[in-house]
């Protein structure tokens, strides 16, 4: 059987030193900064649009002409114009929901450095827990070792690394590497069984055969009174500020603070999240879940100056909560990791599942009191956990499915148009 290239990314964390992550600090403006000219190249020429030409004669004279141009390697900067000119094909792409390339701002966008030939990162295994990995112009690098790597280690997977890409997060740098390994193009289907998921906030995963998976708050007691307590201090910080004015050393050491808090809190639940998902699509051959609108579900309820909304800070509150689940995020894992193993994922659609019975298909709004789901039909009269009961229908609503195996079935209506030449 002929195989096919699948193509993944490993993200590890960075040990570096002081000189090392200015030495990063610094490529990554300069990479922002390219992207900055590049657009303004492309996009305000007289009469036309810049060619891939003419914007690498662009990036070689003004490395040539510009200083600290050179702080960033010259492979470096090829990479900042194919994702440049990525960014556009993307944007004309009707399916696709990129939006238009604009510019980057210095404290709006993520500092990162592509690291496109693969020859170059060297990388090496130190130990159980460490491995060593080459950057240009930063030297020899250690970073955090949690999976093996394709071609890499001995005895572990089959294929090949093919780049990097070094990012900038809260907590420090990371390295994302880009692997290649073949597999099978489509795994034989596993026999296994079915289940229903229903996504909520007070349980997290409320499966069909009646067990639940749930986690604990992503953040320690001391930890949320701290994270309290600094945006309190921002707040103060914030009133002393002079409109349009940078902001104080004082309040960016607060607001880095803040970051570094909620970067751990998503490092706990992304863990939880990979940990749940892997269990699950070892367990199960095909995985029901809701076809939730998110986007529509955690928008604001402020309204207007001529219809204010009501109950106001109770929606921010549960918008809130649904973002610190990730729904999307933990559908997303199952997809990708149930194809992988021969499964299949379904989504069905979503109204009606948690107000129905699945006993006797009896839907009454008033059947539900928090978490207990108690029929109004009295020839049936079942009484047990919502979630539960949700979970049920969704899975005895596979029939109806809107999409599967990882399909989204996502069709763009809105359709747009190259910008026109001045």
């Amino acid at each position: 059987m002929e195989l096919v290239k699948q193509t993944r990314a490993h993200v590890a964390r960075l040990d570096l030193s002081a000189a090392q992550v200015a030495v990063l600090d610094g490529q990554a403006h300069t990479a922002r900064a390219l992207w900055n000219l590049l657009h303004e190249y492309f996009t305000f020429r007289q009469g036309r649009f810049a060619t891939l030409k003419d914007c690498d004669e662009a990036i070689r004279a003004a490395r040539r002409e510009i200083d600290w141009m050179g702080r960033l390697p010259a492979q470096a900067a090829q990479a900042v114009l194919k994702t440049y000119r990525q960014a556009w094909a993307n944007f004309f792409n009707p399916d696709h929901p990129a939006g238009r390339p604009t510019f980057k701002a210095r404290f709006r966008s993520r500092p990162a450095v592509d690291v496109p030939q693969a020859r170059d990162l060297q990388i090496k295994r130190v130990n159980r827990r460490w491995g060593t990995v080459s950057l240009p112009k930063a030297g020899r690098v250690r970073f955090r070792w949690t999976k093996d790597l394709p071609g890499v280690t001995r005895g572990g997977p089959a294929g090949r690394i093919t780049g990097a890409r070094l990012v900038k997060a809260a907590d420090g740098w990371h390295i994302v590497f880009r692997t290649e390994t073949l597999v099978v193009p489509a795994p034989p289907a596993r026999p296994g069984r079915t289940v229903g998921i229903d996504r909520g906030i007070t349980v997290a995963l409320a499966l069909s055969d009646g067990t639940m998976r749930e986690h604990g708050p992503w953040l320690s007691n001391g930890e949320k009174e701290h994270l309290r307590r600094l945006e309190k201090k921002s707040a103060r910080q914030r009133r002393t500020r002079t409109p349009g004015r940078p902001a104080s050393k004082r309040l960016s050491r607060t607001y880095d603070q803040i970051a570094r808090l909620r970067a751990t809190a998503k490092r706990r639940a992304v863990d939880w999240q990979h940990q749940t998902t892997t269990e699950l699509a070892d367990t199960f051959s095909v995985i029901v879940v809701e076809d939730l609108q998110i986007t529509n579900m955690v928008r604001s309820a402020k309204g207007t100056i001529e219809a204010p909304g009501r109950n106001v800070r109770q929606k921010a509150g549960l918008n809130r909560a649904i973002t610190g689940e990730a729904w999307g995020r933990t559908v997303t894992l199952l997809e990708y990791k149930t194809r992988d193993r021969g499964g299949l994922v379904v989504k069905v659609p979503a109204p009606g599942t948690s107000q129905t019975c699945h006993q006797c298909g009896h839907r009454d709004p008033a059947c539900r009191d928090g978490t207990r789901f108690s029929c109004a039909n009295p020839a049936c009269g079942w009484t047990g956990h919502a979630d539960t009961n949700a979970a049920i229908n969704i899975r005895n609503a596979a029939g109806t499915a809107v999409s599967g195996r990882g399909d989204l079935g996502v069709t763009r209506s809105a359709k747009r148009q190259p910008p026109r030449a001045a």
